[in-house]
């Protein structure tokens, strides 16, 4: 398994062409349009998948590949508990090519105050039965060989898994088709179509699709479309950065982070870094149409932000990026097929120095490979999954604030419900779009 995202350069596995009519389009190829098609086709509705790029180009093969229920916010939780039993599921089916373990997760804490809010949460753990703990600085010594770092607790939960992002979702894709969904990489939705006041499909650039559902779930570039049609949210994306060790012994066989550091032990025997809450903001037109928003998560997480002056050319929020486009032209959606950004190598330099000090007797691991991804994130770090009241016949799943891979499953699986007028099973107000413009107020931002 090569630990490097999908990219642009990757030959279309679904060419197409498009069909000319079905019942439900999604928009997005990553892990929540592959899982919404999944479960709509499996409920006999005719399905079609549009990726402008490629299937899990941008953040759904760009994550650290976690799959956890630990420190989700609790309206998140009982999703991602019904996710887990899916990607059980989707494990045996699969089998290893997945690369789903569950070899736990753990929340290291180097101060008295983390370790209070970590045990806070456990509330939420016993409601839904987690088989989450807190561990004593022996304990978490214990399950980490060769440890030096001043940890003082771990919030462990063993249940909690992990994957492989770059392998995983293009296989889901081929879940996703063999149950008959049709998928269409290359194919980039340009606008909703319309007819008596409601969505009757969509406009890509290989010609319309018939539809009386349309799902968009295009990660970063959903807001741009839904601008573009008249619905509002404060959506944003910043740029994380990852890399890919070279094959070390292992120190723990699962997934754990502190306020400076994370790792995840992968399949090829190397180590996904990350450094943990770091990451990068680059500044175009909605970081001010949006400020007021995220005023409450800058201040929570202004030290952990670095900020550049510009979006690069094209990209979702960029100063050049069109905000209207006719749909008988190109779009904007066709100038970057996949979100590559550049990875901040001195955030990187700095977590391979944690990891270093952390596990002194491996030394400074070397990095085969290091990547970025653009993550879409809202003010109070939870999605959108919800129909657009002002545009009958379409719903919308974005947002997932670097959550997605591993929740994608449940959250698929609760769209396709929407959409098909069913029960979700779940309380999905704390995930309404109306929280953006009904003047109450937000639940305050998570934080472990």
């Amino acid at each position: 398994m090569t630990p490097f995202p999908i990219s642009e350069a990757s030959a279309l596995r679904y060419p197409g062409p498009p069909p000319a009519a079905c019942d439900v389009v999604v928009i997005g190829g990553g892990v929540i349009g592959v899982m919404t098609a999944w479960h709509l086709a499996t409920r006999g509705l005719r399905v079609t998948l549009c990726e402008k790029g490629r299937i899990a180009g941008e953040q759904s093969s760009r994550n650290w590949g976690w799959i956890r229920q630990q420190g989700r916010d609790p309206a998140e939780l009982p999703i991602m508990v019904e996710s887990l039993r899916q990607w059980q599921a989707m494990a045996a089916e699969f089998g290893n090519g997945l690369g789903f373990r569950q070899t736990g997760v753990m929340y290291l804490a180097r101060s008295e105050g983390e370790t209070a809010r970590h045990e806070a949460w456990l509330v939420h753990a016993r409601a839904h039965g987690l088989d989450t703990r807190l561990l004593t600085a022996a304990e978490v010594r214990a399950r980490l060989k060769g440890v030096q770092a001043p940890w003082i607790s771990g919030l462990f939960t063993a249940s909690d898994g992990r994957a492989e992002p770059w392998a995983a979702v293009p296989m889901l894709a081929q879940g996703a088709v063999a149950r008959g969904a049709v998928v269409v990489e290359g194919c980039a939705v340009r606008a909703l179509d319309f007819a008596a006041g409601r969505v009757a499909g969509v406009i890509t650039e290989h010609g319309r699709i018939r539809a009386h559902q349309v799902v968009l779930a295009g990660g970063a570039w959903s807001a741009l479309l839904a601008r573009a049609h008249g619905v509002n949210f404060p959506q944003l994306a910043v740029r994380a950065s990852v890399g890919a060790t070279v094959p070390l012994p292992e120190v723990f066989a699962g997934a754990a982070a502190d306020d400076r550091l994370a790792f995840r032990r992968r399949e090829d025997g190397g180590y996904t870094l990350a450094p943990a809450e770091a990451h990068d903001f680059c500044i175009g037109p909605d970081a001010f149409r949006h400020l007021r928003a995220y005023l409450p998560v800058l201040r929570q997480d202004f030290g952990a932000t670095h900020f550049h002056l510009a979006a690069p050319r094209g990209y979702p929020d960029g100063w050049r990026t069109p905000r209207h486009w006719a749909a008988d032209a190109p779009s904007p959606f066709e100038v970057i097929r996949v979100l590559n950004p550049a990875p901040n190598l001195r955030l990187l330099g700095r977590a391979q120095d944690e990891f270093a000090r952390a596990f002194p007797a491996l030394g400074r691991p070397t990095l085969r490979s290091a990547w970025a991804g653009m993550i879409d994130t809202l003010p109070d770090v939870v999605p959108v999954i919800d129909r657009v009241a002002a545009v009958a016949g379409l719903t919308l799943a974005t947002g997932m604030c670097g959550h997605g891979f591993g929740i994608g499953p449940g959250v698929g699986r609760v769209v396709a419900d929407l959409v098909a007028g069913r029960a979700t099973g779940h309380d999905l107000h704390r995930f309404r779009l109306a929280r953006f413009s009904d003047g109450k107020p937000m639940a305050p931002v998570p934080r472990l």
